[in-house]
């Protein structure tokens, strides 16, 4: 069974090199796209399992029980339904907007409690201080201040990646980072709110240091009664797991795609479109009909029967013009005849009857041998056609 069996067979070729030409791009586009799981991606998603990405953290809560979910709609729904049972994880925000802002106020003031990491987690946290780095730091090892349950956590590893003003009473700085505030929780409105100066603690290739794992669990709160949910929605355009199989591999492979599809419509559509009626033919002109009688002969192979045709004919006529109607002669016979009767004939003219005797039973014949014989022997006849009438007109 032959595939796309329907398809003219032009068309099935076209068809099929199109889809292996797709197949192979988007492998290789893939082999050599960027890989979103890779270290070098720093967004602390709760889908990646590279270094940077919290997959870890994300699955961990789910083993211990936490009712944990991915929050990928509108910010502003997940605030409608806030109370002072839930709590929300922004790791890293990459998208705010005005809206988010509202979002995340509205979610304290209901009572909820929210952990925000980063530069942009602390622009998003309500009546936030965050303020850029006083000085380059890379891994710190988190000095604990006060006496709270968060600064109980133990040993915290962090990269901070933005700091946190120390001018306000409310905020309660729980770890510093060489004096710089590092860890701070503070409430607000109804709700409570916890800043890390970057995600770090929580990210896959840092969770298992120290006792990070602790400050992440300390942060989030009791677990009984509560709803955590991850944020994902400021993650870019995340929506599912697909997302991350996206670049330049899929759109290649939805372009192409859509051209097989055009393609088949467009070779389908081409026969299957409304028909009509086929004009009635015209009457053959001669030429037509000789032309159709030489493509009949050159598609049958039949160059020799056009050759014994013509020297038949040619034979009856001339021994017409000899006196000598109805005799079977042989091309020398007939030579012989014509040169009596017509002395001034070409002198070619028994060489070319014998040429055409002998191609009568050549089976193998080029057809351009065979057309040169019959237009020779139309040459000699004409000639001596027009001899017979000039010596008629004579006498």
């Amino acid at each position: 069974m032959k595939l796309f069996a329907s398809l003219d067979a032009k068309d099935r070729k076209l068809l099929i090199g199109c889809l292996a030409a797709v197949v192979v791009l988007a492998f290789v586009t893939a082999f050599f796209s960027r890989n979103q799981n890779s270290d070098d991606n720093t967004v602390p998603s709760s889908y990646l399992t590279g270094r940077h990405g919290a997959r870890a953290a994300y699955e961990l809560l789910q083993a211990q029980g936490y009712s944990v979910v991915r929050w990928e709609q509108p910010l502003s729904d997940l605030a409608e339904r806030a109370d002072a049972r839930t709590v929300v994880i922004f790791a890293d925000p990459i998208e705010t907007t005005a809206e988010d802002l509202k979002a995340a106020r509205d979610i304290v003031a209901r009572g909820g409690r929210v952990l925000a990491t980063g530069w942009s987690g602390g622009r998003l946290a309500p009546d936030g201080d965050v303020r850029p780095p006083t000085m380059f730091q890379s891994a710190c090892k988190l000095t604990p201040q006060g006496l709270d349950t968060l600064s109980g956590s133990g040993e915290v590893w962090m990269d901070p990646a933005a700091s946190w003003g120390e001018d306000r009473p409310k905020d309660r700085v729980q770890y510093d980072c060489a004096g710089a505030p590092a860890v701070v929780e503070y409430y607000a409105a109804k709700g409570e709110v916890i800043w890390w100066a970057s995600s770090t603690p929580l990210e896959n290739g840092a969770i298992g240091r120290a006792d990070n794992l602790n400050l992440f669990l300390n942060s989030l709160g009791p677990r009984e009664g509560r709803y955590f949910y991850w944020d994902e929605s400021l993650h870019g355009e995340t929506r599912t797991e697909w997302f991350y199989a996206r670049g330049p591999a899929m759109s290649l492979l939805e372009a192409g795609l859509i051209g097989i599809g055009l393609l088949t419509l467009f070779s389908f559509s081409r026969r299957s479109g409304p028909l009509r009626n086929l004009p009635a033919p015209v009457r053959a002109t001669p030429v037509e009909f000789l032309e159709a009688l030489g493509l009949l002969y050159a598609e049958a192979g039949a160059s020799a029967t056009a050759v014994e045709l013509a020297y038949e004919r040619f034979r009856r006529r001339m021994g017409g013009l000899c006196g000598l109607k109805g005799a079977k002669m042989s091309a020398a016979e007939l030579g012989q005849a014509l040169r009596r009767r017509f002395p001034q004939a070409a002198s070619g003219l028994e060489e070319d009857l014998a040429e055409c005797e002998e191609a009568v039973t050549n089976e193998e014949l080029a057809p351009k041998k065979a057309l040169a014989l019959v237009q020779a022997l139309s040459r000699h006849g004409e000639a001596l056609d027009a001899a017979a009438r000039a010596g008629a007109a004579r006498r």
